[in-house]
C-alpha cells in the first residue's frame, strides 16, 4: 500500500500595512509505504531490495545513515525487521529513478522433468514450511561452476504462493537428508531465528570405517578453514585449531555408536550443538574414525570395501525445531540407497525412530 504525505511552507502576515509579495511555494512529496502482511519479519534493506532494485547498499546506508529513510517517524537501521502496518518514509529523491515492484516477479519456467524431481524430495507440508530430503551429490545452493542446486529448483515448489519458497539453512553437496525451506517470509524469518538460538535439534547418521572410541561421547574442537587443497589448489577444508587463534569457531558434537560390524565399520549418530562447516566430518576424522567416503578428511582410510559404495555415508536423519505457526517441527529422512544397502548389508535398522540423545534434553 502506498501512501503519499504532502510537506509544504506556511506563510504569515508580515505586517499589518506591509504588502504581500507573490512567493513561490516549493512542495516537496515523500512516499509513505505499508509494510504487508507477507513481509513481517523481513529485513528493512531486503525490503528495499525487493521494491527498489536499482538502490544499491551504499545509497541506501547513506539514506538511512543521514535519516531521510524512517519507519512510522523514527531513525532506521539496514537490519531493523519489519511488522505489518508499519510506514517505510521512502526519500523524495527516489522518486522516478526505481519504482517499487507492485506485483511479485514471475517465478522463471520449470521444466517438467524439474518439477517432478523437486516433488518427489518433499516429505513435510504445510502452509509455511516444506521439508525435503535432499539426495546425496546435488549442491544446495549455487557457485562457481555450479549450475544446477536445490536453490535454483525452489520455483517448482511455488505453486500459487506470492512468494518464492526460501532456504533456512543448508546441507553440503554430498550429504543427505532434511532440509527446512520456509514458504513465506514470516516462516522464513521465524525459522531463522530458530536456528540462531540453537533451539534446532538436528540429528544425523553417518556410517565410520573404525569404531569411535569411547562409543558415547562429546567433540569440542575448534576449527579453522585451511587452504591448498584439491586438484587445483583452491579446495578448503576445515582443520583443527587453537581455540584462541583468529580464524578459529568453536564447534561441538554429540556422537554415539548405535552398531558395529566387528571393528571395521560403525553406525554413528551425531547431534552437532554448533553448525561450523564439515564439522562433523572433521571430528569424526579427528576421532580416527572417518565417515565411509569422505576423502578429503580420512583420505585412503574412508575408502568402502566390498559391496560398500566410495560415497559419503552421511545422513542428516531429523530435524526438530520451533515451528512458524506454533508448536514443534519434526520430520525424519528415509536413507539415501547407498547408505541403505550398507545397513542392510550390516543388519542395522534403517527405520529407528528412537533419539539417542533423549538424555540431554
Amino acid at each position: 500500500m502506498i501512501e503519499v504525505a504532502h510537506g509544504f511552507h506556511h506563510f504569515s502576515g508580515i505586517g499589518a500595512s506591509a504588502s504581500l509579495t507573490p512567493v513561490r511555494a516549493r512542495f516537496r512529496m515523500s512516499t509513505i509505504a505499508r509494510v504487508e502482511r507477507d513481509e513481517a519479519g523481513l529485513r528493512l534493506d531486503r525490503w528495499f531490495k525487493r521494491h527498489y532494485p536499482g538502490l544499491g547498499h551504499g545509497p541506501l546506508e547513506k539514506l538511512l545513515r543521514t535519516g531521510q529513510v524512517r519507519i512510522d517517524g523514527k531513525r532506521a537501521h539496514a537490519g531493523d525487521r519489519l511488522e505489518p502496518g508499519q510506514g517505510i518514509r521512502i526519500p523524495p529523491q527516489l522518486e522516478g529513478k526505481t519504482e517499487p515492484q507492485t506485483q511479485p516477479p514471475r517465478p522463471p519456467s520449470v521444466s517438467d522433468a524439474d518439477k517432478e524431481f523437486m516433488e518427489r524430495l518433499v516429505i513435510h507440508e504445510d502452509p509455511s514450511v516444506f521439508v525435503l530430503n535432499k539426495p546425496s551429490g546435488i549442491p544446495t545452493q549455487g557457485g562457481s561452476g555450479v549450475k544446477r542446486h536445490i536453490d535454483g529448483l525452489l520455483d517448482a515448489l511455488q505453486g500459487k504462493k506470492r512468494q518464492r519458497p526460501r532456504l533456512v539453512h543448508r546441507l553440503d553437496r554430498d550429504t543427505s537428508g532434511v532440509l527446512g525451506v520456509a514458504r513465506t517470509l514470516p516462516a522464513a524469518a521465524a525459522l531463522s531465528e530458530s536456528l540462531r538460538r540453537r533451539d534446532a535439534r538436528k540429528i544425523y547418521w553417518a556410517l565410520t570405517r573404525g569404531v569411535p572410541k569411547p562409543h558415547r561421547g562429546v567433540v569440542k574442537l575448534a576449527l579453522a578453514k585451511e587452504g591448498g587443497f584439491g586438484r587445483h589448489g583452491r579446495d578448503e577444508r576445515m582443520a583443527p585449531a587453537e581455540t584462541e587463534a583468529a580464524e578459529a569457531k568453536a564447534a561441538t558434537t554429540h556422537y554415539a555408536v548405535l552398531g558395529t560390524a566387528a571393528d571395521q565399520y560403525a553406525w554413528v549418530a551425531l547431534r552437532p550443538v554448533t553448525g561450523r562447516t564439515h564439522q562433523l566430518r572433521a571430528h569424526l576424522a579427528h576421532l580416527g574414525t572417518p565417515i565411509v567416503g569422505d576423502f578429503k578428511y580420512g583420505g585412503e582410510a574412508a575408502k568402502g570395501r566390498g559391496e560398500i559404495e566410495d560415497r559419503l555415508h552421511l545422513h542428516a536423519r531429523s530435524i526438530d525445531m520451533a515451528h512458524p505457526d506454533g508448536g514443534r517441527l519434526r520430520a525424519i529422512a528415509p536413507l539415501p540407497a547407498h547408505m541403505l544397502h550398507a545397513w542392510r548389508l550390516f543388519g542395522f535398522d534403517p527405520n529407528l525412530m528412537a533419539d539417542p540423545f533423549v538424555d540431554e534434553r
